[in-house]
């Protein structure tokens, strides 16, 4: 008597919150983070959606917590050695990671969205700024200017990159379009584009010129 075979059960997804976040930011990695949605993310992993509700109370609890993950990556200052080399080491990766995931700038931006990561980085920073010997107030707006620096930097220059990738030739027919004679100071600084840059590029110039007046106002404080 011939048996009916039964139909092999599905493999059990082995599921962990980090799994789900780590998930969560390879989606908003590639796609953008408007592509990352329960359903998105649910397919991603193979299972229901209802099932991230397990690890997971919502979306916002997603981005606030994948934010968290992503500012867990950058370097905070060094307590040792110099303040100024520790200060540009920790910016330097901080715009580094934040490239790596430049949807994060957006979502950094707000208070709602400060984890556990971020406040160890902003005291790491902060205390780093006090130890140097700055007061309270200049603390302030050191920070400030470095945290304004490393987003709205980042920030520029994501959408920049973008927009150059849409002009073909890469600018050569958007410059052929202005006049050499009404536009020569625009045409010879979208030639300097072109040109590989030193060091850290155009964020460690900016940079560079923050600690250069930090470190003046510590000489004279």
């Amino acid at each position: 008597m011939a048996t009916t075979a039964r139909p092999r059960a599905k493999p059990r997804v082995h599921l962990s919150r980090d799994r789900v976040l780590r998930v969560a930011i390879q989606i908003a990695d590639k796609s953008g983070i408007e592509s990352l949605t329960m359903r998105n993310l649910a397919q991603r992993l193979g299972v229901e959606a209802m099932t991230l509700y397990h690890y997971v109370a919502n979306k916002d609890e997603i981005l606030k917590e994948i934010v968290d993950l992503v500012v867990s990556e950058i370097e905070t200052p060094s307590v040792r050695g110099d303040w100024r080399a520790a200060l540009r080491r920790s910016a330097v990766s901080a715009h580094q990671v934040l490239l790596r995931h430049p949807w994060a700038c957006n979502l950094m931006m707000s208070p709602a969205r400060i984890g556990p990561a971020r406040l160890r980085y902003m005291e790491a920073l902060l205390s780093r700024l006090r130890d140097a010997g700055f007061s309270a107030e200049m603390t302030h707006h050191a920070y400030h200017a470095l945290d304004s620096h490393i987003l709205g930097f980042t920030m520029w220059e994501v959408g920049y990159s973008a927009g150059i990738k849409e002009l073909p030739d890469s600018g050569a027919s958007f410059r052929r379009e202005i006049l050499l004679e009404e536009y020569p100071s625009l045409v010879e600084h979208m030639e300097q584009h072109g040109k590989p840059s030193r060091g850290d590029g155009e964020f460690g110039f900016g940079l560079e010129l923050i600690l250069d007046g930090l470190e003046k106002i510590r000489e004279t404080s």
